[in-house]
C-alpha cells in the first residue's frame, strides 16, 4: 500500500514528561508499507508523544525486526534514540533511513541534529546543506546558522540573518547575530540586535553580551543595568559581578563595587586575582597589602 504520512514528534526528559519539548521532525513516510507497519508507527508515535520513551521505542524495535531496512521505522528509531541521549543509535538508524529510497528534508535535517550532537560538525554541515537543497525553511535556516556558528564560518553572520529574514521574532538569532557582530567590531548594531534579544525570557548570557557592547560605546549605566539583570537571572555568574563591580568603580562607586565584587569571590573564588588587578589599575580604586586582607575585605 502506498502511503505519504506527516507525523509531528514531541519528546520528553525522562522524569519531566510535563516539560515535553518540541523535537522539530516533520517524518515523509513513502513507499511500500504493511498495514502492520503502518500500525507499529502509529502506536509508537503516540508513546513518544505521551512522553512513554520505553514503550516508544519497544514497538519501534519490533518493527525493525521484520523490517531492518524500512526507512520510515529507522527514522521514528533515530528520533527516539536522540531524544534519550543514545547519540550512536541515532546515527546507525538516520543513515539506514538516509539509504532508503525516499530521501526527505527532515530525515537530513534530523541527521545533521545527531551529528551536531554528538561533535561530528563536517558530517551535521553535509546533512544540513542537503536539507537546505531540498527547502530553506526556518528549521533549516537556523541549523545552519548555528552550525557554521559552532564552526566559526565567517557565513555565520549572513546565516543568522537569512533566518531572521525568515522569522524576524527569533530571539536565538537576534542574540546570535548580535554576539557575532560585537565580535567583528560592529558594535553598534550589535547592541540594537542584543537589545531587541534582552527580552524577559533571555537568558543571563543575552544581558550579558548586552552589558559587555554597551561598555564598548561607553554606556556605562545601560552596562551597570545589563549586569544587574544577568545576575538577577543567574546569582552566581561571577563574571557579571566582576565586570558590574568594575563598572561601578569606574563610576566611583566604591562601596556598591565592593559588594559586587565580594559576591563574584563568593561565587568564584578563583577571581580574586582579577578582583585585585582591578581594584590597583583603575583610577578610582583602593590599595591593600596582601591578599588576605583583600579576601577579608571581600567577605572570605
Amino acid at each position: 500500500m502506498s502511503l505519504l504520512e506527516a507525523v509531528r514528534l514531541r519528546s520528553s526528559r525522562p522524569g519531566k514528561a510535563a516539560s515535553r519539548c518540541e523535537a522539530g521532525i516533520l517524518m515523509a513516510i513513502g513507499g511500500q508499507s504493511g498495514s502492520a507497519d503502518i500500525e507499529i508507527l502509529r502506536r509508537a508515535v503516540a508513546a513518544f508523544n505521551a512522553g512513554r520513551s520505553e514503550e516508544a521505542w519497544r514497538l519501534c524495535a519490533a518493527g525493525l525486526r521484520t523490517a531492518p531496512r524500512d526507512p520510515a521505522l529507522n527514522h521514528l528509531m533515530a528520533t527516539i534514540s536522540f531524544a534519550r541521549g543514545e547519540l550512536a543509535a541515532a546515527e546507525t538508524a538516520i543513515l539506514t533511513a538516509l539509504a532508503g529510497q525516499a530521501v526527505t528534508l527532515p530525515r537530513h535535517l534530523l541527521a545533521a541534529k545527531i551529528f551536531r550532537a554528538g561533535g561530528n560538525l563536517p558530517a551535521a554541515l553535509q546533512h544540513c546543506e542537503q536539507a537546505l537543497a531540498l527547502g530553506r525553511t526556518p528549521e533549516t535556516l537556523l541549523e545552519h546558522a548555528r552550525l557554521l556558528t559552532a564552526l566559526r564560518d565567517k557565513g555565520a553572520v549572513a546565516a543568522w540573518r537569512a533566518v531572521l529574514a525568515a522569522d524576524v521574532r527569533s530571539a536565538e538569532a537576534k542574540a546570535r547575530l548580535g554576539r557575532l557582530l560585537w565580535e567583528g567590531g560592529e558594535i553598534e548594531e550589535a547592541v540594537r540586535w542584543l537589545t531587541d534579544a534582552a527580552n524577559a525570557k533571555a537568558p543571563a548570557s543575552v544581558w550579558f553580551d548586552l552589558a559587555t557592547a554597551r561598555e564598548d560605546l561607553k554606556d556605562r549605566k545601560g552596562a551597570i543595568a545589563a549586569y544587574r539583570k544577568a545576575l538577577s537571572i543567574r546569582p552566581d555568574f561571577a563574571e557579571a559581578a566582576v565586570n558590574l563591580a568594575i563598572q561601578l568603580q569606574e563610576e566611583g562607586d566604591m562601596d556598591a563595587a565592593m559588594i559586587a565584587y565580594g559576591t563574584a569571590y563568593k561565587q568564584k573564588p578563583a577571581t580574586l586575582g582579577m578582583i585585585a588587578m582591578a581594584l590597583t589599575s583603575a583610577q578610582t580604586g583602593r590599595l591593600w597589602l596582601d591578599r588576605e586582607a583583600l579576601r577579608h575585605s571581600l567577605g572570605g
